[in-house]
């Protein structure tokens, strides 16, 4: 086997195959000027002179079984595509989106202010959109570019929409306790990187993955950019119907029952979740294996939302402020806490008997009423 190899080596080294056309033309130039029947391909020393010029340059692979002969490319003046080196995005994300929050926490301890939180938090979902924009540049397919469009559309306005409402307002109460103690402090700085950094899982395989230049969009994708479209729409809508029934001076102390309001007691939160399951459904399709962890993302933001740092926390906060006033209760009753006439008992709050839930006021005047009765009977 080994013999044959050499002999079908030295064979194709003779026929001029795996040499450039530099080296096939001087070899031709060679056997043009040999002498006839003296160097021939059937004579002992033709074979004995292929035999040595196999040993001194050994068989390199031709490039033309692959298309891609340098020569042929310089005469049809077309140039080779250049590689794509792939970077690991995953892992660069994860040091941008902690150490910006680093920074953050940082300039916030400081200062001793909570009111670029939020600022970070988006700046945060904006600057790896751009790295992945700038780093994969004309290698981005259409799906790729509709990722990076709808999450910085989102974080675009989202990020604005509460900075202007935290210098509004003055502050954020979540963090009055925690914002002069660096330590404590430091944990919402940490979960908000987790936040971010699990809420862009998909997005991130998305994009580090090579799907190539196509720019044909497919169905899951429309219907994915569409549930996205809600969900930002929805979410738009209450915010700034919220914000602007809070600015009016003759609603304050009021709870806000009208526009989106009137079909659910949270709006917003049901909009950011459902537009962050259209990005799931966008990227779904070009996950792999272990990949499909990924569905943690819209069930981290649904779960955020709904049991720890969303309702539970202003569904708390409505029935300490309004839970005396019958025109609350009548509201709760009636309105869906989440889904849009749809009533989910599991999210539902119970409304506390109004005895427990009077204001201040009814209080006192209960007590005042329970001494005054025994001195009337006296």
């Amino acid at each position: 086997q080994g013999q044959l190899s050499f002999w079908m080596r030295a064979l194709l080294r003779r026929l001029g195959w795996g040499k450039g056309s530099r080296g096939r033309r001087e070899e031709r130039e060679r056997r043009s000027r040999r002498p006839k029947g003296g160097s021939g391909v059937g004579t002992r020393a033709g074979t004995s002179r292929a035999i040595s010029v196999a040993r001194r340059s050994p068989l390199k692979p031709c490039s033309s079984f692959f298309g891609n002969h340098p020569s042929r490319s310089r005469r049809d003046g077309r140039k080779r595509p250049r590689e794509v080196k792939m970077r690991s995005l995953l892992l660069t994300a994860a040091v941008l989106d902690f150490g910006l929050q680093l920074v953050g926490w940082a300039i916030c301890s400081v200062a001793k202010t909570e009111k670029f939180y939020d600022m970070f938090g988006s700046a945060t979902f904006i600057s790896i959109m751009v790295l992945a924009l700038l780093t994969r540049g004309a290698a981005l397919s259409a799906k790729q570019l509709l990722l990076c469009a709808v999450v910085l559309l989102w974080a675009l306005r989202l990020g604005s929409f509460l900075v202007v409402r935290v210098f509004k307002t003055g502050g954020d109460r979540r963090f009055d306790a925690v914002k002069t103690n660096p330590g404590k402090f430091a944990v919402y700085w940490f979960l908000q990187a987790v936040w971010v950094y699990v809420t862009l899982l998909p997005t991130l395989f998305v994009l580090n993955a090579s799907l190539g230049g196509g720019t044909v969009l497919a169905w899951s994708d429309s219907l994915g950019l569409s549930v996205f479209l809600l969900g930002f729409g929805m979410e738009t809508i209450a915010d700034l119907q919220k914000f602007k029934f809070k600015m009016a001076a003759g609603n304050e102390g009021r709870f806000i029952s009208s526009g989106l309001w009137r079909f659910s007691r949270h709006p917003n939160y049901f909009g950011e979740m459902l537009l962050w399951w259209g990005v799931y459904v966008i990227c779904v399709p070009s996950l792999h294996g272990a990949q499909h962890l990924a569905c943690l993302s819209p069930l981290f933001v649904t779960s955020l939302l709904a049991f720890v740092s969303g309702i539970p926390i202003l569904e708390r906060q409505a029935d300490k402020k309004w839970g005396s006033q019958q025109a609350y209760r009548d509201y709760k009753a009636k309105v869906p806490v989440l889904i849009p006439f749809l009533h989910t008992p599991g999210l539902e709050s119970p409304t506390a008997p109004l005895e427990e839930t009077g204001d201040m006021e009814a209080q006192a005047g209960a007590v005042a009423e329970a001494l005054e009765e025994p001195l009337n009977q006296q």
